[in-house]
């Protein structure tokens, strides 16, 4: 017979009841939807104890007789976390595939993007996990807050307080905010959150927002979110070093403007008359001790070691580097400044953050090999493999009409004697005015006019020496018809500021852009600027790239040169005022939406009574061709690739293709 000791029984059902009834209680404080399931289970009821039983008193049970140990108190998991989470999903079921999402995602793309993701999911939430914001979403709404760093305004990209969202339906509305906001960040940091069509109409890039969809499943793929959202911005070095500027000047460690000139020399030159090689001057001596010409410092001979010296020195000062000494030179000797250090025309950090902006519209891939232009620097730059090639300066467009516009654009070819087909724009506000006035005036400055059947005037320079765009052309076609050219007039590029021409480029050293461009374009062929200068003559060559190269024509008026140094340069075109104050107006909420603009007229071919300019008529090509392609084509003209030197006739007319 089994014997059950009876203190023993009483402790084991007193334990049993203890946690029972514990258990019942904890369960009636839960909610429904979160009480936790307890499960005691408790020994098979024993046999009403006898006579004998008692009588065993306290003494040693018998042998047979040892009792069980206590019965293990197993607590089945709760499934709240899971059910909560379930509750949530169901939630944004009913949201995403409802019109109520109107209300959270404004934009169309993004509405279609997030239906497409959640219901790829199951409507598992992104953000939320076991109840609750989970780790993604504390470090999106960390880096949200602190957008101001890539200069963008937290303010923009609200974020929920998971904390307060105590129910199924707040958290599925607190997931699709920070959702809403992920996503136009997303799109901000990579395209800008101004478009460009508020600013100007010479400006035209093709932007390419995220994909809301991608933006949410890179997002979901990732441990770090803020890493995530991060690399949406864009990736050049140049707006890096921007972000780097900001967060200095925000902490009040300042910037640098441009820098100062040096201490004036000790050796002083004296002002006077230009001076040439040949020429003797008094002044000679000083000028061989400023720069320590080998030889007779007291030699008075303009000689061409101090002809050599002195462009030197001008190629170092950024002067032209004829080698004679003029007013500029002199004044550079002896340590004036050119100009008074340029700050930014507006407060610092405004002029930084437009500046990133700006790059936002720019592809993110620049090309392993690129040419930069900074029109507020009046200086162009090539680049190859992340490194400054070669740079050089530039003449840009006028403020105006006649603004060089912000594009990217690929440069596919070099015209070497090129023909200046004047543009629409130009034959309508200037030479046709000049023409009405004097019939002659085109001709005596060796432009040629003719007219089509259909009335289509076409003016033209010849190649030559005295062609505006002097001897060599730099091709990349785009809407603006703006390109980068040679110039007979070197004296602009002793100006600080050279803002001159009707928007192309001019180039202060062409021969040598043209010798860089094709070492990188074509190295096989060994150009160089003594080859390209054999091929001047009258008629047009063009040297065809067999990968185009890409041109991108910026506006920097805050960036950080290649010494590492921080420059300012003035906003010539009022670009940044511009942009500031839509940033600082009631603009700013609808700044990233496109408007419309009135397509450029200076493209559209100029046309006047049959009959009116005389008689040499043409075809009337499509003038973008005409433009980028060298002047009119012969149909029957051969092409020519050429072995060895080239030597033909100057009268010859040449394409070369590669």
């Amino acid at each position: 017979m089994k014997v059950v000791r009876f203190d023993r029984l009483l402790a084991s059902t007193a334990l049993g009841l203890v946690l029972l009834t514990s258990g019942q209680a904890a369960q009636a404080q839960q909610p429904a939807d979160q009480q936790t399931q307890i499960i005691v289970p408790l020994p098979d009821a024993p046999p009403t104890p006898t006579l004998k039983d008692l009588s065993a008193g306290s003494g040693a049970p018998a042998a047979d007789a040892a009792a069980p140990a206590p019965a293990a108190v197993v607590v089945a998991p709760a499934p709240t976390t899971v059910a909560a989470d379930s509750a949530v999903s169901d939630k944004l079921r009913d949201i995403v595939t409802g019109k109520s999402l109107d209300r959270v995602l404004g934009r169309k793309a993004d509405r279609a993007g997030v239906e497409a993701f959640y219901n790829a999911r199951g409507f598992k939430p992104l953000w939320v996990t076991n109840g609750a914001a989970g780790e993604r979403a504390k470090s999106a709404i960390a880096y949200l807050a602190k957008a101001d760093a890539v200069g963008l305004e937290p303010t923009d990209y609200p974020t929920p307080d998971f904390s307060a969202a105590t129910n199924p339906d707040a958290l599925a509305e607190a997931e699709l905010k920070l959702t809403a906001s992920v996503l136009t960040f997303a799109r901000h940091a990579q395209i800008g959150r101004i478009h460009y069509t508020r600013i100007a109409g010479d400006i035209e890039f093709d932007l390419k927002a995220p994909e809301p969809a991608d933006v949410l499943s890179k997002l979901s793929a990732s441990d770090d979110a803020a890493a995530a959202l991060d690399s949406y911005n864009p990736p050049m070095a140049e707006f890096k070093a921007l972000r780097t500027k900001l967060a200095e000047l925000r902490s009040g460690k300042g910037v640098a403007v441009k820098e100062e000139a040096k201490a004036a020399p000790k050796v002083q030159v004296p002002e006077g008359k230009m001076l040439r090689p040949g020429m003797k001057d008094a002044r000679v001596v000083a000028l061989r001790k400023r720069l320590d010409v080998k030889g007779d410092k007291e030699n008075t001979l303009y000689d061409n070691d101090v002809r050599d010296a002195v462009r030197a020195f001008q190629t170092t000062a950024e002067l032209t580097n004829d080698g004679n000494l003029g007013p500029s030179t002199v004044k550079a000797l002896n340590g004036e400044k050119k100009e008074a250090a340029k700050g930014p025309s507006a407060d610092p950090i405004d002029t930084i953050i437009v500046n990133m902006e700006r790059w936002r519209w720019f592809p993110r891939d620049l090309g392993n090999q690129h040419v930069i232009v900074n029109v507020p620097d009046f200086r162009l730059t090539l680049w190859n493999n992340n490194k400054v090639y070669w740079t050089t300066k530039i003449v840009a467009g006028k403020p105006g009409s006649h603004a060089t516009p912000m594009i990217s654009a690929e440069m596919k070819f070099i015209t070497v004697n090129p023909t200046w087909n004047v543009p629409p724009s130009i034959i309508q506000n200037e030479y046709l005015p000049a023409l009405q006035q004097d019939p002659q005036a085109l001709e005596r400055i060796g432009l040629k006019v003719e007219q089509a059947s259909d009335g289509t005037v076409r003016i033209y320079q010849p190649p030559g020496a005295g062609n505006a765009l002097g001897r060599i052309r730099f091709n990349f076609p785009n809407k603006f018809l703006v390109y980068q050219h040679d110039t007979p007039d070197k004296h602009l590029f002793a100006k600080e500021e050279r803002a001159f021409s009707h928007g192309c480029m001019r180039v202060q050293n062409p021969l040598t852009y043209g010798e860089k461009l094709l070492s990188l374009a074509l190295p096989n062929e060994h150009y160089t600027e003594a080859k390209l200068e054999k091929m001047f003559g009258g008629s047009e060559v063009n040297i065809n790239f067999p990968k185009n190269i890409w041109v991108h024509l910026t506006y920097q008026t805050a960036f950080v040169d290649e010494e590492g140094k921080f420059q300012f340069r003035k906003d010539v075109y009022g670009r940044d005022a511009r942009m500031i104050a839509v940033l600082k107006g009631n603009e700013r909420k609808v700044a990233d939406l496109a408007v419309e603009r009135a397509s450029s007229s200076s493209s559209k071919p100029v046309k006047m009574p049959v009959g009116m300019y005389g008689g040499n008529r043409y075809n009337g090509p499509n003038f973008f061709d005409m433009l980028f392609g060298g002047g009119r084509q012969v149909q029957e003209e051969p092409t020519y690739r050429p072995r060895g030197s080239i030597g033909r006739r100057a009268d010859d007319r040449r394409n070369i293709t590669r």
